[in-house]
C-alpha cells in the first residue's frame, strides 16, 4: 500500500472507515475527528488491517508488522473503542470500528483517562461532522431498509387484542429477562448534546443498555457497568416515565444493545426529524392509530411524538376544535408507542403494520445486508487491503453488487434467504462458529 504520511495517512484511514458497515464520507470534519483520535502509528495499523474480524497473527501477516508491534498498537486502540476485540475460546479477534456503532459511541462513552475538556472537544468535532448531512445521505439517502436500530414498542402500547402476537424481540422486558449479562453506560448522543448546550430534555445520561456479548465488551473496557436484572428493568421503567424511545439492535436474535432515545439528542432520531430520512431508524412491526370515538382531542399524543408523526387536521367535531384531530403519518411513525403513554382514554394504540418490516435474524445477517445496501460487502468478502488479487476481486464484485437490479434482487424476499445462506457459509470457513452465529 506504500508509506502514507500526514494528511494522506488520515485520508487512507477515512477511506478504510468509509468502507466498513456504515459509510463515513470524507470531509474536513472527518479529518479532524481521525486526527484527534488516532496517532499516526495507530492510523497506519487500521489502514492495513483486514476489514473484518481477524486474529493477531493474521493482522501481523497482512500488515507486515511485527506481532509485538501489532499487539502494542491494538492495546492502545481497543480500550478506546477504535478497534473492537472479541474473545472466543480463549482467542481474541479484532476488527476496525465503524463510525457507528463504534467510533462515535465509544468515544463519547469513555470515562477512563478522558476529561470533560476531552469530551467537549470531541462533541464539537462529531457535531460538525453529523450536521454536514453527508453521513445521513450516504447511509439513508438511497432508501436503505437496514439500519443499526429498530424501534421497540413500550409495554402496553400495542392494542390488547393484538398483544398476544407480539414476538419476544419486540418486547423490551423479554429482551432483558432473556439476557445472560447486562450493563448500563453513558448515552453517547446525550453526552454529546450536553456539551453543546443542545439537550432540552430531563433524561439522564446513564441509560445506554447492553446485553450479553455487547455487555461483555463494554464492561471489559470500562464503557459501562454491570447491573442486575432488577436495575435494568428499573431503567426501562424510568425511560417509559420520561417518554423516551426504545431503540434496540436491529436483529431478531442476539440483540447486543438498547438505546433510550430523546428527540432532542439522539442522532438517529435527528436523522429523521432534522435531516429528513425516516429510514434512519427501522420501525417496529406496529404503527400508531387513534380511535376517533375515544379521542378527547387533547393534543398530548402529537406533542409527545419524538419524530413529529402525528399532525393535527381540522375536524368539525367540537372535541377537535382547539387542537384538531390527530392523524398519524404512517410513513414516519416509528411504532415506538410513546404517544400511547399519556393518552388517558386509551384512544391511541399500536396496530400491526400492513407493510412488512425487514428485521435481520442476527448480527451477521444485519452486517451482510447493511454492507450490501451501502456498497461495501465486497470489503468483507475480500478483506485483505494489501492484496492485489483481492483488490481486483473487490473492484469486480463491488461493481457487480452495486448494480441497482442486482442489489434489488438480492434484497428481495425471493432471493434474500439464499443469498444470506451463501455468504454465511463463506464466513463460516474463516471464523469460529461462535462468531458467525453470534
Amino acid at each position: 500500500m506504500g508509506h502514507l504520511v500526514g494528511k494522506d495517512l488520515y485520508r487512507g484511514l477515512g477511506a478504510k472507515v468509509d468502507g466498513l458497515s456504515v459509510r463515513a464520507p470524507w470531509n474536513a470534519a472527518l479529518f479532524g475527528i481521525l486526527k484527534e483520535l488516532y496517532s499516526e502509528a495507530e492510523a497506519e495499523l487500521v489502514v492495513k488491517m483486514p476489514y473484518g474480524l481477524a486474529p493477531l497473527e493474521r493482522i501481523a501477516r497482512v500488515t507486515g508488522l511485527a506481532p509485538d508491534d501489532v499487539r502494542r498498537r491494538l492495546d492502545t486502540l481497543c480500550p478506546r473503542g477504535l478497534v473492537m476485540d472479541l474473545e472466543v475460546r480463549g482467542r481474541t479477534w479484532y476488527a476496525p470500528s465503524p463510525m457507528a456503532i463504534g467510533i462515535f459511541e465509544y468515544t463519547m462513552m469513555r470515562t477512563g483517562g478522558a476529561t470533560e475538556g476531552d469530551h467537549a472537544r470531541w462533541a464539537k468535532l462529531f457535531n460538525a461532522y453529523m450536521e454536514d448531512g453527508a453521513f445521513y445521505r450516504a447511509n439513508f439517502g438511497g432508501g436503505q431498509r437496514v439500519s443499526l436500530m429498530r424501534a421497540v414498542p413500550h409495554d402496553g402500547a400495542v392494542r390488547p387484542e393484538e398483544y398476544v402476537e407480539v414476538l419476544d424481540h419486540e418486547k423490551a422486558v423479554a429482551m432483558v429477562e432473556s439476557a445472560r449479562r447486562l450493563a448500563i453506560g453513558t448515552c453517547s448522543c446525550r453526552h454529546e448534546k450536553s456539551h453543546l448546550g443542545e439537550q432540552r430534555c430531563a433524561a439522564p445520561l446513564d441509560t445506554c443498555s447492553s446485553f450479553d456479548q455487547g455487555a461483555d465488551y463494554l464492561i471489559r473496557h470500562g464503557f459501562a457497568r454491570e447491573v442486575s436484572r432488577a436495575e435494568m428493568l428499573d431503567n426501562l421503567a424510568r425511560s417509559r416515565a420520561l417518554g423516551l424511545v426504545l431503540n434496540a439492535d436491529n436483529v431478531r436474535r442476539g440483540a447486543t444493545f438498547m438505546c433510550h432515545c430523546c428527540g432532542c439528542c439522539c442522532n438517529m432520531l435527528l436523522g429523521v426529524t432534522r435531516h429528513g430520512y425516516p429510514n434512519a431508524v427501522v420501525t417496529s412491526s406496529y404503527v400508531a392509530a387513534s380511535d376517533r370515538e375515544r379521542c378527547l382531542g387533547c393534543g398530548k399524543c402529537s406533542k409527545k411524538c419524538p419524530v413529529g408523526a402525528i399532525p393535527r387536521v381540522p375536524d368539525p367535531d367540537p372535541r377537535f376544535r382547539k387542537h384538531g384531530r390527530p392523524q398519524v403519518d404512517e410513513a414516519r411513525c416509528l411504532g415506538c408507542g410513546v404517544c400511547t403513554l399519556t393518552c388517558n382514554p386509551g384512544a391511541m394504540k399500536l396496530h400491526h403494520r400492513t407493510q412488512r418490516v425487514l428485521h435481520p435474524e442476527d448480527l451477521l445477517e444485519r452486517l451482510i445486508l447493511q454492507c450490501l445496501e451501502r456498497g461495501t460487502l465486497q470489503n468483507q468478502l475480500f478483506d485483505d487491503p494489501g492484496s492485489k488479487s483481492q483488490a481486483f476481486l473487490r473492484a469486480l464484485v463491488g461493481g457487480f453488487l452495486r448494480l441497482p437490479p442486482v442489489k434489488q434482487a438480492l434484497m428481495s424476499d425471493a432471493l434474500r434467504s439464499r443469498f444470506l445462506a451463501g455468504v454465511k457459509a463463506a464466513a463460516g470457513k474463516r471464523a469460529p462458529k461462535e462468531i458467525v452465529e453470534a
